[in-house]
């Protein structure tokens, strides 16, 4: 059975804070590649008018989830929500009962899988 949970993350940047949210994505990529090895996939993608992000998260199951949410809450919540609104959370895969707990003050949208492959 596959226990990977994934996500797509969509977000306002707020106007005039650009250069911020570089910094912010760039110091939040280094910290996760450096320091969460169940963090499969970490893609961060803007639009051409640098007004709206998504970000692309897949991780090897709800424990790595965990650890990472536990990393962001540490060290960037603050920064984040101060210069991103979440506009729409979508959650795939299997996340477990604790990690759908976590999360649910985020108010995301959960999807079942019914058809495709995984290579």
């Amino acid at each position: 059975m596959n226990h990977e949970v994934y996500w797509l993350l969509e977000l306002a940047i707020q106007p005039g804070k650009r250069s911020e949210f570089h910094q912010l994505m760039s110091d939040m990529i280094d910290v996760t590649q450096a320091n969460e090895p169940d963090t499969l996939n970490y893609e961060w993608s803007i639009s051409a008018d640098g007004t709206a992000c998504h970000i692309y998260e897949r991780y090897q199951d709800s424990a790595a989830v965990l650890i990472h949410l536990s990393t962001f809450g540490t060290h960037f919540a603050d920064r984040f929500f101060a210069l991103l609104t979440p506009t729409r959370f979508v959650i795939y895969g299997s996340p477990s009962a604790e990690l759908k707990q976590a999360l649910a003050g985020f108010n995301p949208t959960y999807l079942t899988a019914v058809g495709g492959f995984h290579r």
